[in-house]
């Protein structure tokens, strides 16, 4: 009545009992902003990618020389009539980058553009001189 299996990997144990219960799938969103920031004489140009989101869902704050960009992610699964959901996973949060230039930035004269999962700002300077470094809090 002693029957007893001995499992070499822990895997094989759970293989098929759960499905991925732990960690971040292969197709969880991109929880982070990558981005590119160069500078021209009289601009900063920020590249920003924010794959999948809205456009309406991203937020550009600029106060002074801090730029801030921060989206709301949500990733929905979606169920066709007829099929049964066994596991299902949704994302809904926030993520947010705050960079300081080293010059404050000229709203006014600044230009934004989204396309293709890219956010595209051209920041203009309120000073026509380089700035010295760039601190990303």
């Amino acid at each position: 009545m002693n029957n007893l299996t001995r499992y070499e990997n822990l895997d094989d144990l759970f293989n098929g009992f759960f499905l991925k219960p732990v960690g971040f799938p292969k197709n969880a969103p991109n929880l982070t902003i990558k981005t590119d920031i160069s500078e021209k004489e009289d601009a900063y140009l920020v590249k920003a990618e924010l794959p999948g989101v809205k456009k309406e869902d991203i937020k550009v704050k600029i106060e002074g020389d801090t730029l801030s960009i921060s989206a709301e992610v949500k990733q929905e699964s979606e169920q066709k009539e007829g099929e049964r959901v066994l596991h299902s996973e949704r994302y809904y949060g926030s993520i947010s980058r705050s960079f300081r230039l080293g010059s404050e930035i000229d709203q006014s004269a600044s230009t934004a553009k989204y396309e293709d999962g890219i956010l595209n700002l051209e920041l203009k300077k309120l000073s026509n001189k380089p700035s010295s470094h760039l601190m990303v809090e």
